[in-house]
């Protein structure tokens, strides 16, 4: 678990709805840093991972292993309202 995150849901999906195999994972919500009044009701904000992406472009298990995990802290990073220019910045781009 990772601290802070509140009300998120982690789903894998085979790939995005377009079909692609460009997009590893997505965050599907609205972030900490956008977010007005957030109460109890709200559907959660969802972070997924493409198999199939994923998969393509990893060469063995430990590859993959290394593409979730980056791919993951990419997309808790949008959670909390880190763009992709500063996850560049940061490395993780």
């Amino acid at each position: 678990m990772v601290e802070g995150l509140d009300n998120v849901a982690f789903v894998t999906e085979d790939r995005p709805d377009d079909g692609s195999l460009d997009l590893l994972g997505l965050y599907d919500g609205v972030a900490l840093t956008e977010r007005g009044e957030y109460g109890y009701g709200e559907l959660p904000d969802r972070i997924v991972l493409y198999r199939e992406p994923l998969a393509d472009v990893s060469r063995d298990l430990d590859e993959l292993r290394e593409q979730i995990h980056v791919t993951l802290v990419h997309e808790i990073a949008h959670y909390y309202g880190i763009d992709d220019e500063e996850l560049h910045e940061l490395g993780w781009g």
